[in-house]
């Protein structure tokens, strides 16, 4: 799994991969909690390139509901139908009958909009990788509506029948924590915590994304962003923001992290203004926090 992973360019440990194995073992839902930016999300994207399955991706937002998540009628088109229909009957041809054909029409799977939960239970092709993005940002009902869905992978439509998978999709779920999901999910899925990475496979994962960055920028880079995480930020840079970072510094073609480089780019790690003040805001001596922290980082051609 490990392998297949870094095959598409993401640098898994053993503990994720082998989560990620029993997903697939087991045919469970993988519950994948951590930090923004800790690579929660690609690691569907990239889990379904390396099965070789299409992803289908459902993002949650406050106030979605079973529509938006599962299927709906086309109305317009439904209605354009009607209209056609009506204009290209015979005269006095409106009967039960006809009316009985009419609605059959309506209600049939061309009309039929398949939102991603629907994509991932009955699929046109292969079984998907569905990833149930920021389900924490979703409400306690559509956690039971999921509750339900992931239980006995069918969807009952009541103009068409009962659907089933007949291939369980791989599911994965992530949460930033900004609420907690309830338990009685949590207890259908594995679960990870996905924590931001230490600095040897942080300036594994930089080396391989931006390959055009200096060894030697990398390598502070990475300790910089290392040492940042223990400042008091309201918000800590993940491992998105450490990729922007260093190919920001690649494009600038950085061959030394000076402090005026750092302060010029800092807008790739931090995105609070509070953050970028603490980091900026000159201290006791006239330095601020940048230069503080790259002097405890060392000379950079040590």
């Amino acid at each position: 799994m490990q392998q297949a992973l870094a095959a598409e360019g993401y640098i898994a440990d053993k503990a994720l991969a082998t989560v990620l194995y029993l997903a697939l073992a087991l045919e469970r839902p993988l519950f994948l909690e951590g930090e923004a930016g800790t690579g929660k999300t690609e690691l569907a994207k990239v889990l379904a390139a390396a099965l070789g399955r299409p992803l289908v991706r459902l993002q949650c937002y406050e106030g979605i509901d079973r529509r938006d998540a599962l299927y709906e009628w086309n109305y317009p088109r439904q209605l354009l139908h009607i209209q056609m229909r009506a204009a290209a009957r015979p005269a006095g041809a409106v009967d039960d009958a006809w009316l009985a054909g009419l609605a059959a029409e309506l209600y049939s799977p061309a009309f039929l909009l398949r939102r991603p939960l629907l994509q991932a239970v009955d699929p046109a092709g292969p079984a998907p990788v569905l990833l149930i993005d920021e389900v924490d940002r979703g409400d306690a009902e559509f956690e039971a509506f999921l509750l339900e869905l992931l239980g006995e992978f069918q969807v009952t439509i009541p103009e068409l029948g009962t659907l089933r998978a007949q291939e369980v999709p791989v599911v994965v779920l992530t949460s930033n924590r900004t609420r907690e999901v309830h338990d009685a999910l949590k207890r259908r899925c594995l679960y990870h915590w996905l924590d931001y990475p230490d600095y040897a496979r942080e300036l594994q994962i930089l080396t391989a994304k931006v390959p055009a960055l200096a060894s030697r920028v990398a390598e502070r880079a990475c300790a910089f962003v290392q040492r940042l995480r223990q400042e008091p930020l309201v918000k800590k840079p993940g491992l998105a923001e450490t990729l922007h970072w260093g190919a920001a510094l690649a494009a600038l073609a950085t061959e030394r992290l000076s402090a005026e480089r750092v302060e010029e780019t800092l807008g790739c790690l931090l995105k609070y203004k509070d953050d970028l003040e603490l980091l900026t805001r000159p201290g006791v001596g006239g330095s601020n926090r940048v230069e503080r922290v790259l002097a405890e980082l060392g000379p950079e051609d040590l």
